[in-house]
């Protein structure tokens, strides 16, 4: 397998510890996002750690962004043998009062946009038998005590995204499955430092929901991993 990952949705939690694990490991990282300035700074910085990273401006927010920010980052590479799906928005709180309009978005870019991406990069992912490795969270977990909470603070589009984003994983896992592709997810039920829900009492590393990660697309079995 040729040694490059597109990270979609990069930021300073999760992305960033998934994008300085495989750079460890001698991966070629494609940082995606929209802040150019942003993603320049993250190129020095991962750099400097010994990481070989490019940054790749695009817009993940729909179908057509996600596909041309997918073919960019195979240009830049020379292909794409892994990618990492990180990118979400958030909106919908309350279903029953929210502009139907305010939900689409939030459904796009966890399924639509993330499919888009995936079928954009499925003749690499075929050709290197790859892998797309996408973060959800805990809200997605069909469960009475976290929907109660979901709907008590606000987060019911979230939760319904999350929810059909594990479906879609786990329908394309067993769909490519036969062709030597690995499709997983970690699914973190918690909140990860430095990122934009810490309110100081965060307590997850980005660096630990990396190693899941690592160890999904090692083992290249279970669909699923939790932390």
């Amino acid at each position: 397998m040729s040694k490059t990952i597109v990270v979609a949705g990069f930021g300073p939690g999760i992305s960033r510890g998934v994008a300085e694990r495989f750079g460890k490991a001698g991966f070629e990282v494609g940082l995606v996002a929209r802040n150019a300035e942003k993603l320049s700074l993250a190129v020095r910085e991962l750099t400097a750690k010994g990481v070989k990273a490019q940054a790749i401006t695009g817009d993940l927010s729909t179908p057509e962004g996600a596909r041309a920010a997918v073919q960019r980052a195979r240009t830049a590479l020379g292909g794409v043998a892994v990618l990492h799906w990180n990118a979400y928005v958030t909106g919908a709180g309350d279903l029953l009062v929210a502009p139907l309009a305010e939900l689409r978005p939030v459904l796009d870019v966890a399924t639509v946009c993330l499919l888009a991406a995936v079928q954009e990069a499925l003749p690499d992912l075929r050709a290197e038998k790859g892998a797309v490795l996408v973060t959800n969270g805990g809200f997605g977990a069909l469960d009475d005590k976290v929907d109660a909470y979901a709907v008590q603070i606000g987060a019911m589009g979230l939760s319904e995204a999350n929810a059909a984003k594990h479906k879609l994983v786990r329908l394309l896992h067993h769909r490519l499955k036969g062709e030597g592709v690995y499709v997983g997810e970690v699914m973190v039920t918690g909140t990860v430092r430095g990122t934009a829900w810490d309110r100081g009492d965060a307590t997850l590393d980005g660096a630990t929901i990396a190693t899941k990660f690592w160890e999904l697309f090692e083992a290249r079995g279970a669909a699923l991993a939790r932390v």
